[in-house]
């Protein structure tokens, strides 16, 4: 999530006259409130729970076989445990699922809800990532279904085939899951599952961005069970996936790093066509993002913010007190005063960052200008951002042709890149007065950064933060580039 703020007419929604902007924030609050009353469950359509049970619950046999191949770290365990059982009941659902629970998000939510899950699916089919992580469902679990299946078991194969998965969390959350099945694509194991969401966290943007809603609302008993159903019936949408790698010079302390990040062994950068230049040595860390990369203040802002909530964690009641706490600890970092404050890591970005892309069927770099009031970069794949804000607004057609930019999809291969300047700039963003600096759209990014009188750079992906060491001599480079494949997602509307 992020913080924005006061900008130039200019970035007014494309040139749009003020009634335009008028019946843009109007638009904007209505559909703010249609989805909260979706989000209520106000549906009139009753779900039988035993109805929905049988149409997502496998069979026990299977249930066991998986759970034990987790247990283990081994689909033979699973095997083993397939073949001491009893496989009486051999029907397969008529949509398999298994759901992801983060029991730290919501507040005090997830817990409960885990066991609301496992209420209704069985608790095998229901998995806590405190204790079971994504890639060890993937690489043990779903590894189980596949090899009973190779050994002419049919329950197994359907299962496997027809299988669905849901997330309970925020859009990090999302992410991780999301990264761990596109390994599925790398090793060549078809079908890959598509994805929903329950959305547990504070921004809960992809949550937004496919119809699953804003937050998990008061009546959330009937809720879960309305997600489930809208799963099993949801059609399947495409979304953009980009791989991030940052090179930086080897050295430096372990950073701590968000889940959906980790250390590459071998770095696959190059600085071919390029001017610049790398270390000897260098390190390297890499992932895939969904929603957005930032670099600068709002990154900064979403650092402290889940920093303190990690120290405090009473803090940390649910999404209301989240956006709450997150709003005040804004207000505390400086950003509404840069020209009054003398800090140079309060300056504009042009000071540390050089900003290249690739359009589209082009395979050169070119350097684009950053404004240097411009404190935060953001490069956005999706619509909704901050909490559902479209900081990139609705620019029109005529707009669009003069700056060279298309209309925005998810799946479309290009990331929207704008720009935020200070508090204020951010703040009228966020309440969709103007939209934010447009800078690019690109088919591939590549910053470089290089600190002098900055001793770190603050940048979050997906909702996710972390505090990055930046050297006085040498650059460190940030690439961006779309994976081949795209990430399937179930559409809850």
């Amino acid at each position: 999530m992020s913080s924005a703020a006061v900008g130039d007419r200019e970035g007014r929604q494309g040139g749009e006259s003020p009634e335009g902007d008028k019946a843009t924030t109007t638009i904007a609050a209505r559909s703010s409130i249609v989805d909260s009353l979706r989000g209520c469950g106000i549906s009139g359509i009753r779900i039988d729970k035993e109805e929905l049970r049988r149409k997502i619950l496998m069979p026990e046999y299977l249930r066991v076989a998986m759970s034990e191949a987790i247990r283990a770290k081994d689909p033979d365990a699973g095997v083993e445990a397939w073949r001491g059982g009893d496989r009486q009941e051999d029907h397969a659902p008529e949509a398999p699922m298994v759901v992801f629970v983060n029991s730290r998000s919501g507040g005090r939510l997830g817990h409960v809800l885990k066991a609301r899950l496992q209420e209704l699916m069985g608790e095998e089919q229901v998995f806590d990532l405190s204790l079971v992580k994504p890639s060890g469902f993937v690489q043990h679990g779903l590894a189980c279904l596949e090899r009973l299946a190779d050994l002419g078991d049919n329950c197994a194969k359907v299962t496997r085939e027809k299988l669905k998965i849901m997330v309970a969390g925020g859009d990090g959350t999302v992410g991780w899951v999301l990264g761990s099945l596109s390994e599925l694509h790398a090793q060549s194991r078809k079908p890959v599952p598509p994805t929903g969401i329950i959305p547990l966290g504070t921004g809960n943007d992809l949550s937004r961005s496919f119809g699953w809603g804003g937050s998990v609302p008061f009546g959330w008993k009937s809720a879960v069970k309305r997600s489930l159903q809208r799963a099993i019936t949801g059609s399947i949408c495409r979304l953009d996936s980009w791989k991030i790698e940052v090179t930086m010079p080897a050295g430096e302390e372990k950073m701590q790093l968000p889940h959906s990040l980790q250390y590459s062994e071998e770095s696959t950068f190059s600085l071919e066509n390029f001017d610049g230049e790398l270390p000897d040595k260098v390190a390297s860390i890499d992932g895939v993002l969904y929603n957005y990369f930032s670099i600068g203040m709002d990154a900064q802002i979403a650092y402290g913010f889940h920093h303190l909530r990690n120290e405090k964690p009473y803090l940390a009641q649910g999404p209301l007190s989240n956006k709450l706490i997150y709003s005040a600890y804004t207000c505390t970092q400086g950003w509404f005063l840069t020209p009054c404050i003398n800090n140079p890591s309060l300056r504009g970005l042009r000071n540390i960052l050089r900003l290249f892309i690739k359009r589209v069927n082009c395979s050169d770099w070119e350097e684009i200008r950053i404004p240097s009031s411009v404190r935060a970069i953001v490069a956005l794949n999706l619509h909704n951002y901050a909490s559902g804000r479209n900081p990139w607004g609705h620019p029109k057609p005529d707009y669009l042709e003069k700056k060279g930019f298309v209309e925005a999809h998810v799946d479309d291969g290009l990331l929207e890149i704008f720009g935020l300047k200070q508090g204020w700039h951010a703040s009228f963003v966020m309440v969709d007065l103007i939209s934010a600096k447009h800078i690019a759209q690109a088919a591939a990014i590549r910053l470089e950064i290089r600190g002098g009188q900055w001793k770190e750079a603050f940048m979050q992906m997906d909702g996710e933060p972390w505090k990055q060491p930046l050297s006085e001599e040498h650059s460190t480079f940030v690439e961006i580039k779309r994976v081949p494949h795209h990430s399937l997602m179930l559409n809850g509307d």
